[in-house]
C-alpha cells in the first residue's frame, strides 16, 4: 500500500516541507510507501529558535495549563487511533494490534504525567532563614527517537518535558517518521506555536540536533556505540543528558516453576515485537532440572505463533523493521550455524520479499559465544544452562550492560534476593515489560545516563535552582 506522500514537519506551529526527501519502507514488503522531508541544517536552525521564541511564555503559564494539554493529547490520539495505527504498522511492521496496544499506552502515559506537578522542598525555616530548593525548565530540549516504538518513545519524552515548562525539538527514526509526523500534524491546534517541533532526517539532523548551542538538553533512545557520540557532541556545550541505551538483559529461572505456564510469558517476553525491545529477554537461564522441559515448552509455544506482514488478520509477529537490523540478526544466525551451535526451532532467515526472521532459539551455546554477548535486537534467544545461583548471578551480570533483568520463581523471598543482586536498573518479578508512569527506569553501566518516568524522571527536564533567604531583624 502506498500512502499520501503529503507529510510534513511541524516548525513553529506550521507545516514545512523540503527539497530533499527520504523514503520510507514498510519492512514486511520492502515497498517504498512514502517520502517525508530530510530536514536542511537551516530548517533545524528555524525549529528551535521557534521553541526557544515559545519558552518564556511556555514555562511562565500555570502548570494546571499545561497539565491540561498534556491530557489532551491523549483524548487527540485516541480519537486518531485507527489512522495512527494504520499508518505504524505499514512504517514499522508490528501486527496492528500491537499498535493500537501502543497508542492506548501513549494516551494512558499522557494521562499520568498530566497529574504530576513539580515540588518544592522546604529544606529550612527557622527564625533567621528559609531555604527552598525548586526545579526550573532548561529550556529548548532535543528529543531523538529509535523505530522500534517511535510513538510510545516520543511520549515518553515530549510529555514530561512539556509539562516542566520546557518546548521540544523532536526527531524520529528516518526508519520510522510517519507516524510521529501524523501526531505533530494533529498537535498543531491543540499547542501554542513553537512549543513541540518536529523534524525528520538522517544521521547530520541528529548530530546537529546534539551540538546545537540553543538546545540545552538531549534526550535520547537507541544502541549504546550512538549515546556515546550523543554524550560526546552534547559535552561541548554541557548539555544536559539523559541516553536509555542497548541492552542485554538476562532471565533466571528458578527449578520451581512449572515449565507449562511459563513457557507463554517467557516467550512473549523475549519475542515481543519481533525481539525488538530494549529490555527484551536476551539471555534465558533455566535450571538444569527443567531446562528441557522448558525448552521444549518454549519451542511448542512459538509453532502456533504466526508470523508474517502485520496489515494481515492473524499476524502474531512482524518482521525486523529495517534492512540494516535484518543484516545484523542474519550474520549473528550465520555465526552459531558456523560455530556447530544447535537451533530448537527456527535458524536461517527468509529470502524475502520483507525482513522476515524466524523465531529462532539456540540450545545451551557457549557462554562467550556471539549469540550470548551481542544484543540481537531480532527473533533469536539462547537458552542457557545453570545449575548455581552464585554462577548464574555472576554470568547474568558478566555485562557491559546493565538496562533490565527479572528472575521466575514460585518463592518470591528469593527471587527478590536474586534480583536485588542483578546490577540492571531495572528487575521484574515473575513479568515483563511493567514499565509505571510513576517509577524511573534507566540503565546501570553502558546501558545508558540518568532516568526516565516518575518524579526522577520529570525532575530530569529540570534544573535545580536553590533560594535561601535570610530573615532580617525588624528595625529598632
Amino acid at each position: 500500500m502506498i500512502f499520501d506522500d503529503h507529510y510534513s514537519m511541524t516548525i513553529d506551529g506550521e507545516g514545512a516541507v523540503s527539497d530533499a526527501t527520504i523514503a520510507v519502507v514498510n519492512p514486511a514488503t520492502e515497498e517504498v510507501i512514502a517520502q517525508v522531508p530530510d530536514a536542511s541544517r537551516a530548517q533545524l536552525d528555524a525549529a528551535v529558535a521557534a521553541a526557544k521564541r515559545a519558552f518564556p511564555a511556555w514555562s511562565a503559564r500555570p502548570i494546571g495549563e499545561r497539565q491540561a494539554m498534556i491530557a489532551a493529547i491523549a483524548d487527540l490520539m485516541l480519537r486518531h487511533k485507527s489512522e495512527m495505527a494504520r499508518l505504524f504498522t505499514a512504517e514499522q511492521g508490528r501486527p496492528l494490534g500491537g499498535a493500537e496496544w501502543e497508542i492506548d499506552v501513549c494516551a494512558q502515559w499522557c494521562q499520568a504525567v498530566a497529574g504530576f506537578t513539580l515540588p518544592v522542598e522546604l529544606v529550612e525555616d527557622s527564625d533567621t532563614r528559609r531555604v527552598e530548593i525548586h526545579h526550573r525548565p532548561i529550556g529548548v530540549v532535543g528529543a531523538i527517537t529509535p523505530w522500534n516504538a517511535p510513538l510510545l518513545m516520543a511520549i515518553w519524552k515530549m510529555a514530561p518535558a512539556l509539562l516542566a515548562g520546557n518546548t521540544v525539538v523532536l526527531k524520529p527514526s528516518p526508519y520510522t517518521p510517519l507516524s510521529t509526523l501524523k501526531l505533530g500534524e494533529l498537535l498543531r491546534d491543540l499547542l501554542p506555536a513553537g512549543v513541540l517541533n518536529i523534524v525528520s532526517g538522517g544521521n547530520d539532523l541528529g548530530q546537529w540536533i546534539t551540538a546545537h548551542p540553543d538546545i540545552g538538553k538531549v534526550s535520547f533512545t537507541g544502541s549504546t556505540a550512538t549515546g556515546k557520540r550523543v554524550m560526546e557532541s552534547a559535552a561541548q556545550t554541557l548539555k544536559r543528558v539523559t541516553l536509555e541505551l542497548g541492552g542485554n538483559d538476562a532471565a533466571i529461572v528458578l527449578p520451581d516453576v512449572d515449565p507449562k505456564t511459563i513457557a507463554p510469558q517467557l516467550f512473549w517476553g523475549a519475542f515481543f515485537n519481533s525481539a525488538q525491545v530494549c529490555v527484551a529477554i536476551k539471555r534465558l537461564y533455566i535450571h538444569a532440572d527443567i531446562y528441557d522441559a522448558v525448552a521444549h515448552e518454549l519451542v511448542e509455544f512459538a509453532k502456533t505463533v504466526a508470523l508474517g506482514d502485520g496489515a494481515q488478520q492473524g499476524t502474531d509477529l512482524g518482521p525486523v523493521q529495517n534492512g540494516m537490523q535484518y543484516e545484523k540478526v542474519k550474520q549473528l544466525l550465520d555465526d552459531a550455524r558456523a560455530s556447530g551451535q544447535k537451533f530448537l526451532i527456527g535458524g536461517e532467515a527468509s529470502d524475502g520479499p520483507g525482513y522476515f526472521i524466524p523465531i529462532s532459539i539456540v540450545d545451551n551455546p557457549p557462554e562467550k559465544s556471539r549469540v550470548v554477548t551481542e544484543e540481537a535486537f531480532g527473533p533469536v534467544l539462547p537458552l542457557l544452562k545453570y545449575e548455581d545461583i552464585e554462577d548464574v548471578i555472576r554470568r547474568a551480570n558478566d555485562s557491559e550492560t546493565g538496562l533490565g533483568g527479572s528472575v521466575w520463581s514460585n518463592d518470591l523471598d528469593q527471587a527478590r534476593a536474586i534480583g536485588a543482586r542483578l546490577e540492571t536498573g531495572t528487575v521484574w518479578i515473575n513479568e515483563m515489560f511493567a514499565f509505571l508512569p510513576n517509577a524511573p527506569f534507566g540503565g546501570h553501566k553502558q546501558s545508558g545516563v540518568g532516568v526516565e518516568h516518575g518524579m526522577a524522571g520529570l525532575l530530569e527536564f529540570t534544573n535545580s535552582q536553590t533560594i535561601t533567604s535570610r530573615k532580617l531583624a525588624p528595625a529598632g
